[in-house]
């Protein structure tokens, strides 16, 4: 029988109570304790465990529960004096906001509305409690139906925290999860400013001189101190990738992934140490403070998917789930160049740049250092450990040696970039340059292929699939019939471009030339190969126009050459 894995399930309490197989991260209730502080931001990629991880503490403090079956036999019950302390002892304020967005921020703002009433219905015993005040129990129904004003909204955890302190008799535990989201949808949607004034308020009025605050704990991806969110909260931390606090409690380690793929039993037989190789080469890679990490959410589905199918190959789970349009937007903007960088990530090698974890989510006014930072601090990129330095690299003082972290990650800025250059493509005028394909213009082509290739970026490291797709791709969008076959040996041409109207067609043969100097030559053989195969006679009968073309590459140069069979 297959061991159960936590799919989708991001609360402690469920994961526990349904057998679920658990790496235990409870230690870091213990080192979060051994901090000082009155507000602890922790800052990790998204899929990292942060919901499950705050699911744990609010499980482990509320004094409305009690844990300790579900905390049965972890490493953190070995701590009997901490847990006699904190264990269901202390009031729970827990609220994420992963769930706030829309397309407008009246639309956004009506989610938040209904997290607030959703946090209040959770606390509904606060309404009948004889030790709140009135007033403050006004407000409080208001926010429960949802008809709250907004300075209601930008007090509601204060007021929440004022009468959970009154009826329990101790100060709250405020527990937030994926704060930054808001502000990175309303970046995306063209309402920041508006959403930022409402988030710089609503959680900065709940830790700033709040008296009936024990402390918060707040996650999310970057520390957006710029706007002043935390400005003012008392001891205020902030835990981040760089640091070494907590890296041994977000991710896995090749440790725990090896001891996971030891308990797995699948319907048949798997190759551990080749399941444990492609799992690093995809989703290992991450630096946090210095210690190597696995993604927790490719591994989990990956070997779910392996207890199915051993032979299973890596997928990308990771960009179906995270905010992927920063890479994009990052290429958008015109004010700066990031194709030569880009494609010394994409080819596998390290750059430096400047980081700071001072950011805004306001890409449109960001810097160039801020938007490599958050590339970082999102996961997108990690630091290289200075054992995988480039022979000869020297790290100036004040940069941050940048890779991209693994398989799946180079995937999505592959897929970025080539959509990136399709967009590019299908908007500008290019009827100069289909002519020239029709006129047979061997010239002109050769020039304008080598222009275009010198301004767009290479996301396959020049390998043959890459100037396939970025031929192919010139045709997009155009109306034209565009075949693509890339594999060897099929008896099918590279590219066929079909325009059925006026009766003709274009046979492309791409060719990865390995020096300069054999382009020419890799050309003639691109067309010889055209003949002996008769592509032209075998795929394109009825046609009255057939030209053919040999494209040799080499890096950024391309060589075109023309041969129209006898039809």
């Amino acid at each position: 029988m297959s061991i159960r894995l936590p799919l989708g399930i991001d609360g402690f309490r469920k994961l526990r109570t349904s057998n679920c197989y658990y790496i235990d991260k409870t230690g870091f209730i213990e080192e979060l304790l051994e901090e000082t502080f009155s507000v602890n931001l922790i800052t990790r990629p998204r899929r990292f465990g942060k919901t499950l991880t705050m699911s744990m503490l609010s499980e482990f403090f509320d004094i409305r529960k009690d844990s300790r079956s579900i905390f049965e036999g972890l490493q953190i019950t070995a701590c009997t004096d901490l847990c006699r302390q904190w264990m269901n002892q202390w009031p729970v304020l827990f609220l994420t906001l992963k769930d706030i967005q829309g397309s407008t921020f009246e639309e956004a703002f009506d989610l938040l509305q209904f997290t607030v009433s959703s946090l209040c219905m959770e606390h509904d015993y606060l309404e009948s409690s004889e030790k709140v005040k009135n007033a403050d129990k006004k407000i409080f129904a208001r926010l429960l139906n949802q008809e709250g004003t907004r300075s209601d909204i930008r007090a509601s955890l204060v007021i929440l925290t004022r009468m959970m302190e009154a009826h329990h008799g101790k100060p709250v535990i405020l527990l937030i999860d994926e704060y930054d989201v808001p502000l990175a949808k309303a970046s995306d949607n063209g309402y920041y400013e508006p959403m930022l004034n409402i988030i710089r308020s609503f959680l900065g009025m709940a830790w700033k001189t709040n008296p009936s605050l024990q402390f918060a704990v707040i996650t999310g991806c970057l520390r957006i101190a710029k706007e002043s969110i935390f400005t003012g909260a008392n001891n205020f931390i902030s835990r981040s990738i760089s640091d070494i606090w907590y890296n041994r409690y977000f991710g896995f380690s090749e440790q725990e992934v090896a001891y996971l793929l030891q308990h797995i039993e699948p319907e048949k037989p798997l190759n551990e140490s080749q399941a444990l190789s492609d799992i690093k080469r995809w989703y290992d890679g991450y630096l946090f403070g210095g210690r190597e990490i696995y993604c927790p959410w490719d591994v989990i589905n990956h070997v779910n998917m392996l207890q199915k199918d051993p032979d299973a190959p890596p997928s990308s789970y990771w960009k179906d789930t995270s905010h992927n349009q920063i890479i994009r937007r990052f290429i958008d903007r015109k004010d700066i160049s990031v194709n030569d960088r880009f494609e010394v990530l994409l080819s596998g090698n390290t750059i430096q740049e400047p980081v700071s974890e001072d950011l805004t989510y306001d890409f449109d006014q960001s810097s160039e250092k801020n938007l490599w930072s958050i590339l970082y601090l999102t996961g997108y990129l990690t630091q290289t450990s200075p054992r995988l330095f480039p022979e000869g690299f020297c790290l100036e003082n004040g940069k941050t040696a940048l890779r991209i972290p693994n398989e799946e990650v180079r995937t999505i800025f592959a897929e970025t970039v080539a959509k990136w250059f399709t967009d590019t493509v299908i908007s500008c005028d290019r009827s100069e340059l289909f002519q020239a394909w029709w006129n047979g213009d061997e010239k002109k082509l050769t020039q304008e292929l080598t222009d275009i290739l010198f301004t767009t970026i290479s996301y396959f490291d020049y390998r043959e699939d890459y100037y396939h797709a970025f031929t192919a791709g010139l045709f997009a969008g155009a109306g034209y019939e565009v075949a693509s076959n890339s594999e060897q040996g099929t008896g099918r041409p590279d590219i066929l471009i079909k325009d059925r109207h006026n009766r003709r067609a274009i046979i492309i043969e791409t060719k990865r030339s390995r020096k300069e100097s054999h382009m020419p030559d890799d050309c003639l053989n691109a067309l010889k190969q055209i003949r002996q195969r008769q592509y032209a006679s075998g795929l394109l009968k009825g046609y009255q126009t057939i030209l053919c073309y040999g494209a040799a590459f080499f890096e950024k140069k391309c060589l075109i050459k023309l041969d129209v069979p006898e039809i």
